[in-house]
């Protein structure tokens, strides 16, 4: 008898492949969506910045200067530093007067300079603002036709470049004192809050505010804080609001009393007690030598009032280097006998008691930086200053332009008088003793900045524009935090899923038939 035969059905899995078609999608779904979302959410943020420019038409030269900051703002100003200079050649755009439209070409290599400088998408948007000191002051007040003209060839000049031209103007001398006032605090690290070592790291903090003075070659500033003093002339009170405090500062300029025009106004006054038109001059070196028109030295509204008829026409100086005596000459064009005020400066000007420490830039720190009284960490004594420039005077000519050969004759021979010019400036007319003088910290740069009032005026207009968000990432933290942890739980569920799968054992055969 035969056996009976076995049937039974073939063995089958228990996972299709539709299913494992499903698996795989969305184990790669959540892989690539983990990627992406890690990838996206911590990519470096765009940078944020703006730049602007401001151009500073002094009376002897012209800069322009880019400066950045980011868009955020904190309480309202901006944090801005330079990133670039660029000395325009030639005169200042006031010695254009007998040609206007050169002085809008002369600024045309630092506007290309700029436009290297800033983000070419950026052109449009970046400001740029000219502002015009003491030789235009003095220009518009001797022929304002011809001030205006020069102006207008410098507008159309800035108006034709790729920036957003804001305007060009003559600022006036208070406005100088005070965005140079600023402009030191800021370096000085006197307005400095939480956050601004990411952008400023070499600044250092401290209190309080430093007063600031300003020489160039027209005019002459003093700005500071006074210490719970009335400033009894308001003309020269001004009010700040910068990072969230007022400021109430007093601040002066002196027209004129640029070291220049000083030079003109002591000569000027020489020429009144001399017959022959030979000036044996204490302020110039033993030896110096130079010939000049008398007519040039009444050019200028600073000395127009004194021309008088004299019976020559050339003024032969020749340089004797006694310092005591220039010192003595200079004084002369310090008006000191008249004060309606409590306390006075020179020429009936109000002048506070001096407050707390300063800081002095422009010509004032390029003649001291040249007579090495700047290389010390802590301020020179006063007597060591004066017997410098004592011994500095008192050197024969040729010995010094031997020494000094790559310096135009005209700025190495007048050293002598600027640095005289100064002690008796901040020693006789502000009234700076031997105490005070240590005090004063003579500054050129302060980082990657210099001292001077553009600075100031770039972070005063900050204020009227307007602050961007910071840029953001896609997701905020909780979303990313989120969705990170459902796509990784569905990888972990899709490979706990796919290991059961793989690896339970084949279905149970069906019984036999």
């Amino acid at each position: 008898m035969d056996e009976p035969k076995v049937t039974g059905t073939k063995p089958r899995t228990c996972c299709p492949r539709k299913s494992l078609l499903i698996l795989g999608f969305l184990f790669a779904s959540a892989a690539i969506a983990l990627v992406a979302m890690a990838v996206t959410q911590n990519k470096p943020l765009p940078k944020n910045i703006k730049y602007g420019i401001v151009l500073d038409a002094g009376s002897s030269h012209t800069n322009l200067y880019v400066y950045e900051w980011p868009a955020e703002k904190e309480n309202d100003t901006g944090v801005v530093h330079q990133v670039e200079v660029c000395t325009v050649q030639g005169s200042g755009i006031s010695g254009y007067s007998k040609d206007p439209d050169e002085a809008g070409l002369s600024l045309q290599n630092c506007i290309k300079r700029a436009q290297e400088m800033v983000p070419e998408q950026q052109h449009r948007d970046t400001p740029v603002y000219l502002g015009a000191t003491a030789g235009m002051r003095l220009l518009s007040l001797q022929n304002r036709s011809v001030a205006d003209r020069v102006l207008s060839a410098v507008e159309n000049m800035l108006r034709s470049s790729p920036f957003d031209f804001q305007g060009a103007r003559v600022i006036s001398g208070q406005e100088e004192g005070a965005y140079g006032w600023i402009t030191i605090n800021y370096l000085l690290g006197n307005f400095k809050q939480t956050g601004w070592l990411d952008f400023l790291p070499h600044l250092q903090s401290s209190s309080g505010t430093s007063g600031a003075l300003d020489l160039g070659g027209a005019s002459t500033q003093i700005t500071f804080v006074p210490d719970h003093e009335p400033i009894e002339s308001q003309e020269n009170s001004l009010h700040f609001r910068l990072y969230g405090k007022s400021y109430n500062v007093y601040t002066h300029s002196f027209l004129c009393y640029g070291k220049d025009q000083a030079l003109r106004l002591k000569l000027a006054g020489d020429l009144q007690s001399t017959q022959n038109g030979s000036l044996l001059d204490p302020c110039f070196h033993p030896g110096y030598f130079r010939v000049m028109n008398t007519s040039d030295l009444y050019t200028s509204p600073c000395t127009a009032n004194g021309e008088q008829q004299l019976p020559f026409r050339r003024l032969h100086l020749q340089g004797n280097g006694d310092y005591q005596v220039c010192r003595k000459a200079i004084q002369k064009i310090f008006n000191t006998s008249h004060c309606p005020y409590s306390s006075c400066s020179f020429n009936g000007i109000f002048l506070p008691p001096l407050q707390g420490k300063f800081g002095a830039f422009s010509a004032f720190y390029f003649v001291m930086n040249f007579l090495n009284l700047t290389t010390e960490k802590s301020p020179v004594p006063l007597n060591r200053v004066t017997s410098t420039v004592q011994r500095f005077c008192s050197r024969p000519w040729n010995e010094v332009k031997a020494e000094f050969p790559n310096i135009k004759e005209k700025y190495l021979s007048e050293y002598c008088f600027s640095g005289a010019y100064i002690l008796s400036l901040l020693e006789n007319g502000y009234g700076f003793t031997a105490e005070k003088w240590q005090n004063i910290q003579f500054l050129g740069k302060i980082g990657s900045s210099d001292a001077g009032w553009t600075l100031g005026y770039m972070l005063n207009l900050t204020n009227m524009i307007p602050a961007e968000k910071p840029p953001t990432r896609p997701l905020s933290h909780a979303s990313y935090v989120g969705l990170m942890v459902f796509c990784s739980l569905v990888l972990v569920a899709v490979l706990l899923l796919g290991c059961f799968i793989f690896h339970k054992p084949k279905c149970l055969q069906k019984g036999l038939i």
